[in-house]
């Protein structure tokens, strides 16, 4: 065994963190990515054919040899999760297979976490950006978010389909969402600037993961308030 020294925060990553209970109960927040079986395959195809020379027939049996053990202790973990982030193919072109659709599931009710949605908390809301305020290429980009249920739990959800092609005129964008747990007016957009040049700094999931971080800042901001304000004061 290793013992590990408290720090103010502990992040654990990988494959299985919600899958034993003891650790679930641990746990001040949790986040899952889930992507979809379709993308996981276009993206693998991609990698393994086009730059790893890879036939699609090995890269089938690959995927098909190991369902069953992520079907078994990987997927169930979602329902645990506080945030999910789910990658999903585009709705705007079915024969598009680069064009992500990413939903931010959004969990009700935990301490400290405010889900970000647009324009009216509780509402259901489908919105096409002005082309004139957020430039974006063909098939062009599309925002939802609302309410709704995900493994039986009240959940926000915050949809975008599509990509944008100039990073700065996101803040259009920010300045129609709310709860956003950001510190200034432009600082998701801002943020989005200086992943630029990273994977999915123009789609979804770079916006969702970025917002994400905010709401975990925020999250872990509170609990230590809440620790400042609950510990006995310390005479001079």
């Amino acid at each position: 065994p290793e013992t590990i020294e408290p720090t103010p925060i502990i992040i654990i990553e990988g494959l299985h963190p919600m899958y034993d209970s003891r650790v679930r109960d641990l746990l001040d927040f949790s986040l899952y990515l889930d992507i979809s079986d379709e993308v996981k395959l276009n993206w693998k195809v991609q990698r393994d054919m086009e730059e790893r020379g890879h036939s699609l027939e090995s890269i089938l049996a690959s995927i098909e040899a190991r369902k069953p053990d992520f079907d078994a202790y990987i997927a169930p973990q979602k329902e645990f999760s506080d945030l999910t982030i789910e990658v999903l193919p585009t709705l705007l072109d079915p024969e598009d297979k680069k064009t992500l659709r990413v939903r931010c599931i959004q969990k009700k009710g935990v301490p400290d976490f405010d889900p970000c949605y647009l324009f009216d908390e509780g509402s259901a809301i489908k919105w096409t950006p002005c082309g004139s305020k957020l430039a974006c290429s063909y098939p062009g980009v599309k925002f939802a978010s609302g309410p709704g249920s995900y493994y039986g739990n009240d959940v926000e959800i915050l949809e975008m389909d599509g990509n944008f092609d100039n990073i700065e005129e996101l803040v259009y964008v920010e300045s129609q969402l709310c709860s956003t747990s950001t510190k200034f007016y432009g600082e998701l957009t801002k943020s989005m600037l200086q992943i630029a040049d990273a994977p999915g700094s123009n789609n979804g999931t770079g916006f969702m993961q970025t917002l994400a971080a905010f709401a975990i800042r925020e999250l872990y901001e509170r609990k230590l308030s809440k620790t400042k304000i609950e510990s006995p004061a310390v005479a001079a």
